[in-house]
């Protein structure tokens, strides 16, 4: 196996970027057909081997010579590969969505403008009963393990967790997924499992709902209606957002599971109202105490 294919099979899962790294340093007839591939990605995913071959004016061994230059077994690996890569990659090689750049205050008014709209989604979709029975679980709970995994959602959940402890609640948050089973299998009923997932489909989160559940606690879910999440959790918030168009903008979905948390969290404190008093009380004195500061501020900034 040569340099050139050794890369590739390392690459293979992201063919769009193979191409670009390899082009030049193949054979010339596989050349011809990556320069090929490279402009005609979307019609290549439909196209039989003889039809590229042909397209390229190349043999059919050529082209499997080049699939597996590229880290795929043959031809059929290969087309399906690059549609694989074409469903999500095409946004980025073509965005048709995007705004004009601006100074800073037209980048805050973007940023507010997707905010806003993504919140308004959420405020309209949000069930009062669900939201109670929450609040009901959270204020009652033993202990909380809040789940949150990738970017938004764990930066989420750490939030979640923080406002939760603040009320009296021993709570973590926890992102990684074998640490995840391992918590939600020491819950028992009382405890509960709050989660935090946009799309509803990460499979660490989904089996931790099943194991805490089947333990007797309770799983709250934040996340997509219908989603494998949805399924498993016994109360589900639902949260079905959508996102800007625009690849450059922030996710707008994080900013609304922050604001649902934000609820939750000031219900529940409203309900331990005498609880959490005495327990803000103790947080601030112990941080005037720390750094000696007395005006108003957020409590632990």
């Amino acid at each position: 196996m040569t340099n050139a294919e050794f890369e590739a099979g390392k690459g293979a899962v992201d063919l769009i970027s193979n191409l670009k790294h390899l082009s030049g340093s193949l054979a010339a007839r596989e050349q011809k057909v990556a320069d090929y591939v490279s402009a005609h990605l979307e019609d290549v995913t439909s196209m039989t081997i003889a039809e590229l071959a042909g397209a390229c004016g190349v043999s059919t061994p050529t082209v499997v010579r080049f699939c597996r230059t590229m880290g795929c077994d043959g031809f059929r690996a290969f087309k399906l590969r690059l549609a694989q890569n074409l469903a999500v990659s095409l946004q980025y090689l073509a965005p048709s969505h995007r705004d004009t750049p601006g100074d800073g205050t037209s980048a805050v008014d973007q940023v507010l403008g997707a905010l806003y709209a993504t919140v308004n989604v959420m405020r309209e979709q949000l069930d009062p009963t669900r939201m109670e029975a929450a609040v009901t679980a959270l204020s009652q709970a033993g202990q909380i393990v809040v789940a949150g995994v990738g970017g938004g959602s764990t930066m989420v959940a750490q939030e979640a967790a923080n406002r939760m402890f603040r009320l009296g609640i021993p709570a973590v948050a926890v992102s990684d997924s074998y640490l995840l089973q391992m918590r939600a299998a020491t819950l028992a009923p009382g405890d509960v499992l709050l989660m935090i997932s946009a799309s509803g489909e990460a499979a660490e989160i989904a089996n931790a709902a099943g194991i805490a559940g089947g333990y007797g606690a309770t799983t709250i879910a934040i996340t997509r209606p219908d989603s494998r999440l949805a399924q498993e959790a016994a109360i589900v918030i639902e949260a079905n957002l959508p996102e800007d168009p625009d690849i450059l903008k922030p996710t707008a979905s994080r900013y609304a599971h922050l604001v649902i948390v934000d609820a939750l969290a000031m219900s529940v404190a409203q309900t331990r109202s005498a609880v959490t008093t005495e327990n803000l009380r103790r947080i601030r004195a112990s941080l005037t105490a720390y750094h000696g500061r007395t005006g108003p501020q957020p409590l632990g900034d």
